[in-house]
């Protein structure tokens, strides 16, 4: 049913120690999540579209190449500028999703609407990713799927060309992808879509809102006034030019190193009106210690090079959680984040990940069942261990900006989001930004 992901080599390497504040602006990738969805409603769209400034990632070329595999025409030869010409989706087609949560659960919908047979497999990790609320949601909706597992990769969707929609009931309390996946197809179901969410709250509800925007911007007629309700009527989606916003969630580790030595790093690019959580990012870390404007120059974080301890929900931020644990390490009083119980189904079990590796650097860290409580004490040079996620690489850089001799295990990872990632560390710590 297809292959896992060969594995490459890891790459280790030892994060810098500030001597000085830091002093960078700079200029970061596109927003993986905005990328990720403007290619899917892209390849769905009635004619071409183009994406400017998007994410050059393995995440986003691993979405790119299954839309090319199910029929799709996507040139990203341009790093600036992509091209994407819907085209009639047809199997056989093999899609290969690597260790990402928006190829796993925005194509297995597309796919619905191939003519074909479209396999899925990727990492060794993404078989223990959350994906069975999709494949219930689907197959009610009528479409056919084999899968190995109850509920998880590999998988192989026996599309029919079409699908015929309606209304489905949820769980997506492990995910708002799996929301997301459905609203993003469901315009082109003969019906459209109605997805209702019954469990636990929705995490990362900002993406949510992404998704809707994203999606009315594209044409479709969308309503989500009703609280866990979605409903996105039938119909054509529009090819337009999408304009992607530097990665928020990329942006944070060079934030946070401005908190950490109290220096001052800016974002160029960054709009006035975001679809990205912007405003809680700058509730946060204004209260861990750090000053945040929007300006002609960007988007500038101030530090004083004291960091101080918070207790927060981050259910709604929930990708910052591993540097605002590491923040958190290097703070002035203890910290509290709950609210994340969810991300121990991301690249890797998060909570334990972050718990166990900081440990390892002498930290005063515990483990609650959504979240983490520390205990800041000084901490020690070591190795620290990154699971494959980019995430847990940024919070160990962050750390051994204050404590010499962190060395991940494998820097490599970052390559999932941001390939360019140890080459921007080191020069904004080196001050060759």
């Amino acid at each position: 049913m297809g292959t896992q992901t060969a594995t490459r080599p890891p790459q280790s390497w030892t994060a810098p120690t500030a001597s000085d504040p830091v002093a960078a602006t700079l200029r970061l990738p596109g927003s993986k999540s905005m990328t990720a969805r403007a290619l899917v409603l892209s390849a769905l769209a009635s004619g071409p579209s183009t994406l400017a400034g998007p994410l050059r990632a393995r995440d986003t070329e691993l979405m790119a190449g299954g839309l090319r595999a199910m029929g799709a025409h996507v040139s990203i030869a341009d790093d600036q500028r992509w091209l994407v010409r819907p085209h009639r989706l047809v199997g056989p087609a093999h899609v290969d999703v690597g260790l990402a949560g928006t190829v796993m659960r925005f194509l297995p919908p597309v796919a619905g609407l191939a003519e074909g047979r479209v396999t899925f497999d990727g990492d060794p990790q993404a078989r223990v990713r959350p994906l069975g609320p999709l494949l219930g949601a689907l197959r009610a909706l009528g479409v056919r799927i084999d899968s190995a597992g109850p509920g998880s990769l590999p998988l192989a969707v026996q599309g029919a060309g079409r699908v015929g929609g309606g209304e489905v009931v949820i769980d997506a309390s492990a995910s708002s992808q799996l929301v997301s996946g459905l609203l993003l197809a469901g315009a082109r179901f003969d019906r459209g879509v109605v997805v209702r969410h019954e469990g636990p709250p929705v995490p990362s509800a900002p993406h949510l809102r992404m998704t809707v925007q994203m999606l009315r911007a594209a044409g479709a007629a969308v309503d989500d006034g009703t609280p866990d309700v979605w409903t996105v009527e039938p119909g054509p989606l529009s090819g337009r030019g999408w304009e992607i916003e530097p990665d928020l969630s990329g942006a944070v580790p060079f934030f946070a190193a401005a908190l950490v030595t109290g220096g001052e790093v800016t974002l160029q690019g960054w709009p006035r009106s975001s679809m990205q959580p912007v405003e809680q990012l700058r509730s946060l870390l204004h209260r861990m210690g750090g000053e945040v404007t929007l300006g002609t120059a960007g988007l500038t974080v101030r530090g004083t090079g004291t960091v101080h301890g918070i207790d927060a929900d981050l259910s709604d931020v929930s990708e910052l959680t591993p540097v605002l644990t590491a923040l958190a390490m290097l703070a002035d009083s203890p910290s509290r984040f709950t609210g994340v119980g969810h991300i121990r189904g991301h690249e890797t079990d998060r909570l334990t990940a972050l718990a166990r590796e900081f440990a390892a650097l002498g930290a005063d860290v515990t483990e609650s069942p959504d979240g983490l409580e520390i205990r800041p004490r000084p901490l020690r040079g070591g190795t620290f261990r990154t699971y494959a996620d980019h995430r847990l690489a940024h919070a160990a850089a962050v750390a051994g900006l204050a404590v010499p001799g962190v060395e991940l295990d494998d820097v490599g990872c970052t390559s999932k989001t941001m390939p360019e990632f140890p080459a921007l560390w080191s020069g904004m710590v080196t001050g060759k930004s």
